[in-house]
């Protein structure tokens, strides 16, 4: 947004939403539930695993019921726009990508439950997508469409999949996204999308030639005023440790004209960084998932996620809330005092490389406060 007048706007963002597998199957039209995995050959499986944990699920739901009281903050903070990783295809296609295990895919009819969030732009750069082919793509595509949903990081050739979205913000300016993903992240190379063959906008490697060329993109689209955001599926599923190519190439990114970092993959919260003036976000977690029950990770808290609230503008740094959230019935709620603080003090752990604090605001909300300059 460097050197416009524009006045700032504030973005909702969320790391992965995964409306597949258990999450479609308590809606009005899941698809077929078999499954492909080792040890879960149903989608009910972990429908009924977030029962046995919290309670029953009237099935079917309601479109809006997965967001539960992350409605009520969309109503009340009205973002200029909203965007998330949808972590899934959207195709009716039973043609399973060879060589994976883990499938996600919601049925098209149930496409309304990103409607009823006002969802404004899905990033489709990520590890399931092409779960059930470039049919299933393909229909992603199609299907986000006809809801008036773009998306960004996945298309028909490559053209389409690096093409920056535009989404317009009011006073003359836009929001401008590009979208790609990390092979680190367990998407196949073979994903790739090439100029004659649909896929994902994947980089081979995060190196200064690869952020050249997205800068260079950057540099092609931009209008005065803009703000923009680079959505990057990175790194792997659990952990905290930052690969040290990460925070290079973030910094090369907000070096050459990036407002905002916008990293996903992992299923919990990662780092946050402020680099010069400009937010870097190296994983927002899950928000949407059906991983309700399952034991083996409890250390990493993934039930518990967040709503990035983000506040850009010309004048003045990045301002960064979060609205922690947690699973029950696979349905999103405000989680207890005590998970907050400890989602609190977690962040600031692992954030503190970066001099990162996070308080306690208003309404639990965690509010990103002074820190140690960077760059």
């Amino acid at each position: 947004m460097s050197g416009s007048t524009a006045p700032s706007v504030t973005i909702f963002l969320a790391g992965d939403v995964m409306t597949g597998r258990g999450v479609d199957q308590i809606m009005a039209h899941p698809s077929s539930p078999e499954l492909a995995e080792p040890w879960v050959k149903s989608a009910l499986e972990y429908v009924e695993l977030a029962k046995r944990t919290h309670g029953p699920i009237r099935m079917p739901v309601d479109p809006s019921y997965i967001w539960g009281e992350c409605l009520e903050v969309l109503e009340r903070e009205q973002p200029a726009a909203s965007i998330v990783n949808l972590e899934t295809s959207i195709t009716v296609s039973d043609e399973r990508w060879p060589g994976k295990t883990i499938h996600y895919r919601m049925h098209p009819d149930n496409v309304e439950c990103l409607r009823a969030a006002r969802i404004d732009l899905c990033v489709l750069a990520n590890n399931h997508v092409l779960d059930f082919g470039v049919r299933g793509l393909l229909e992603t595509l199609d299907v986000l469409q006809d809801a008036g949903i773009a998306s960004a990081g996945a298309g028909r050739d490559l053209e389409q999949a690096a093409r920056p979205v535009r989404l317009p913000l009011g006073h003359g300016t836009s929001l401008l996204v590009l979208a790609f993903g990390s092979t680190s992240s367990g998407i196949p190379p073979s994903w790739a999308a090439t100029p004659s063959r649909p896929g994902v906008h994947l980089l081979s490697e995060l190196s200064s030639r690869t952020a050249d060329e997205i800068l260079a993109r950057v540099r092609s689209s931009r209008r005065p005023g803009d703000v923009v955001i680079a959505s990057i599926h990175w790194g792997g599923t659990w952990g905290f440790e930052l690969d040290p190519e990460q925070v290079v190439f973030a910094h090369r990114l907000i070096d050459g004209g990036v407002d905002l970092v916008h990293g996903h993959s992992s299923h919990h919260v990662r780092p946050i960084e402020r680099y010069r003036d400009r937010l870097v976000l190296y994983g927002c977690g899950d928000l949407v998932a059906d991983y309700e029950g399952i034991q083996g990770y409890e250390q990493w808290r993934g039930e518990l996620g967040a709503m990035y609230l983000v506040t850009i503008s010309s004048e003045e740094h990045s301002r960064l809330r979060m609205v922690p959230t947690r699973v029950r019935r696979l349905q999103l709620v405000r989680p207890e005092r005590a998970d907050v603080l400890w989602l609190r003090d977690l962040l600031n752990r692992v954030s503190r490389r970066f001099g990162t604090t996070l308080e306690l605001g208003e309404d639990d909300e965690l509010v990103l406060a002074g820190h140690t300059a960077q760059g």
